[in-house]
């Protein structure tokens, strides 16, 4: 193999080494070509085995990034002895042909730059929600999201690197991460639920920063998902997620991890996934140390790549080691109401931004209770039908019960909905006080007139989350309670006729840190 690598860089090609692969870089094109090694996880070991693992790369990955992958190619020995890409000769070898990708573009060049915006951050979320939303799901992809099978993978993460961890962590420290991942499973409570939920599918099951690319026509690329071992891509999307905001930590940007997770939640209607996302983080941290300490004792590699895994490895389990890390911001509560186009929503949204927290919104909630898209609106009128007492009553009983989920994780909380009854916020500060984090509530209000123009300029919009229009806001001023139960450390009074960025000073003033 040593003869195929030095004649393929003699051609001119860029080489990099991974721990299953050899990726030759071209000007415009790139070869990849499996290793012949067996990891335990994986078995390369002979040409036909290497073929069905570039055949399924090229297939898997076209889901993802379908005009990166073009095709597999034979790396050929011709009389003479030479290696060649599609030569003449004997296959010796397979590849997987891909067109070449702009580094400037990747995800972790972005972010070291400075260019890897919250914009794309909101952007990569909802693409990788919409992958998840059409990804295979059924008996064969779900049982890989039971306890007993994820406890497989952990203890087999164990086994594999205990030989060695301790070049990487104290005794101690390893031993810490053991049994805070295994004491994770012993309350499958959450994970029989994802289950339930049709949460588990057939994912990416490598998805971090280096694989990302964000293209200059506007599209995003994401390669390399793992072909090898459908154990590893059958999972909870959230093990496909934790993957990234685990690597967007790592990289040192928390804020960015927790806007990721709070995105796709929204755009998923996954709120679930904090209920699970704390251990699926430490366990991908933990699995690329395992990688990285496998490639830096590869004898085959190159001493800078040794070196320089070995310094990724352990800090990567130092990171599955802080899974008791102080989140970003404290768990807290975060009421945001008021009449109908009071601006909540938008208000909401900027809290959200400020405490990379996820938004839970009333008119969402609702909606997907019903089994409606956000923007579809609802039958029935006022105060009946999706919107009579009894479905507004199991709205906010949803509401709290995911904003509980969410608290549980350590991270704070924002809820979008109107609060117009003392009853109901009195119902969202009993759940602030029962978890002992700090509540707000933010009362959202405009005069009338500027109320009356927004609802006005909705009836010519033909999609919106809110279903209330004008006709609506005398009833629902009479009906609203005014808020005088709070106490003035409880209760920001928000006035949104303001310019906005007015609004978010006071915001951030408040809630900026």
């Amino acid at each position: 193999m040593g003869k195929l690598k030095a004649d393929l860089e003699a051609s001119g090609f860029e080489l990099i080494e991974t721990h299953v692969s050899w990726v030759f870089l071209g000007p415009e094109e790139v070869f990849k070509v499996k290793r012949p090694v067996d990891l335990g996880f994986l078995d390369f070991t002979s040409l036909e085995k290497r073929r069905a693992a570039c055949d399924a790369e090229l297939r898997l990955n076209r889901r993802l990034a379908p005009t990166v992958y073009l095709d597999v190619v034979p790396i050929t020995v011709d009389a003479s002895g030479l290696h060649r890409i599609a030569g003449e000769g004997t296959t010796v070898e397979w590849a997987v042909r891909m067109r070449r990708l702009a580094i400037e573009t990747r995800a972790d060049v972005l972010l070291r730059d400075g260019r890897l915006t919250p914009a794309r951050i909101d952007t990569l979320a909802a693409q990788i929600a919409q992958f998840h939303e059409t990804a295979r799901c059924d008996s064969e992809t779900s049982k890989h999201g039971d306890a007993q099978a994820i406890r497989k993978n952990v203890e087999e993460n164990f086994e594999q690197t205990r030989s060695a961890i301790g070049d990487y962590l104290t005794l101690k420290e390893a031993r810490e991460i053991e049994a805070w991942q295994v004491q994770a499973l012993r309350d499958d409570t959450p994970f029989v639920a994802r289950v339930a939920e049709g949460r588990v599918r057939d994912g990416h099951g490598d998805l971090r920063l280096e694989h990302v690319y964000f293209e200059s026509d506007g599209s995003i690329s994401i390669i390399d998902c793992i072909e090898f071992n459908d154990r590893f891509r059958y999972a909870d999307v959230c093990a496909d997620i934790a993957f990234l905001s685990m690597d967007l930590a790592w990289h040192g940007r928390v804020d960015f991890a927790e806007r990721f997770l709070a995105r796709y939640a929204r755009e998923s209607k996954d709120y679930g996934l904090y209920s699970v996302v704390n251990f699926y983080e430490s366990y991908r941290a933990f699995v690329r140390g395992k990688v990285a300490s496998l490639l830096a004792a590869d004898a085959e590699a190159s001493l800078e790549a040794r070196q320089r895994a070995r310094q990724e490895a352990r800090r990567y389990y130092l990171l599955a080691l802080a899974f008791e890390r102080p989140p970003l911001v404290p768990p807290q509560v975060v009421a945001v109401g008021g009449l109908i186009a009071a601006g909540k929503s938008r208000a909401s949204t900027t809290i959200g931004d400020l405490l990379a927290a996820p938004v839970l919104s009333s008119d969402r909630t609702r909606k997907q209770l019903m089994d409606r898209k956000p923007s579809e609106k609802l039958p029935g009128d006022a105060w009946s039908g999706a919107y009579s007492p009894s479905v507004t009553e199991a709205v906010y009983q949803e509401l709290l019960r995911l904003a509980d989920v969410v608290l549980a994780s350590g991270r704070p909380v924002v809820l979008d909905a109107s609060f117009r009854t003392r009853a109901l916020r009195e119902a969202v500060r009993d759940l602030a006080n029962a978890r002992g984090v700090p509540f707000m509530l933010v009362e959202c209000s405009a005069p009338r007139a500027v109320i009356l123009d927004r609802l006005v300029a909705r009836e010519g919009r033909r999609a919106h989350e809110s279903d209330a229009r004008a006709g609506l806001l005398d009833d629902f001023e009479k009906r609203f309670e005014p808020v005088d139960e709070l106490a003035p450390s409880e209760h920001l009074r928000l006035d949104t006729s303001q310019s906005f960025d007015e609004v978010r000073a006071q915001l951030q003033a408040k809630f900026g840190g």
